[in-house]
């Protein structure tokens, strides 16, 4: 789920009147998503393409791409990975990607909006600038994008089953 991410990672971008490259193979975006009593799934997802001009624009997430990189194995992983791409989170087959469109950015915010599973909602993502990189972290509430599975705010007596509603999204965007 956290993947939503993603999307975000987006950010960034160059301040220049021209178009900015995002090297995808070098940037990074990982989620991380957590139930009440601590424990948490994360792990990385992947950018597919991203169209920038002036630090505006969009940048396209491989929904399919999301793995699990937190200690599960085998079976397990497997378990986790379909649960996650199903209907009751992501629905990578009906929505492959999620989109950041990236609206206004400042000296350390970037504003858009972020769709995930159609539904679409405005986002500010704090980032910082080192040379050509641009990193940080930010969360979103799941629920907004239509996944809602132990979710405290829906469901009731989950005991420790509630997953929470806020997912964090890691990023790493190199430009070239």
């Amino acid at each position: 789920m956290k993947t939503n991410l993603l999307l975000l990672s987006l950010l960034l971008f160059s301040f220049t009147s021209t178009a900015t490259t995002i090297n995808i193979k070098k940037s990074s975006l990982t989620w991380k998503g957590t139930k009440i009593t601590g424990d948490s799934h994360s792990g990385p997802i992947k950018i597919k393409k991203a169209s920038l001009k002036n630090g505006l624009g969009e940048i396209v997430i491989d929904m399919n791409s999301i793995d699990e990189t937190g200690g599960l194995k085998g079976k397990w992983k497997d378990k986790f990975l379909s649960h996650i791409k199903s209907a009751d989170f992501l629905n990578v087959k009906k929505y492959p990607t999620a989109k950041l469109k990236i609206e206004k950015v400042d000296e350390s915010y970037l504003y858009g909006k972020l769709t995930i599973k159609n539904k679409t909602n405005d986002v500010t993502i704090p980032f910082k600038k080192s040379g050509n990189i641009y990193s940080g972290e930010f969360g979103f509430d799941r629920t907004k994008y239509d996944m809602i599975y132990g979710s405290g705010s829906f469901f009731k007596n989950l005991g420790d089953k509630v997953i929470r509603d806020t997912v964090t999204l890691n990023f790493k965007i190199v430009t070239k």
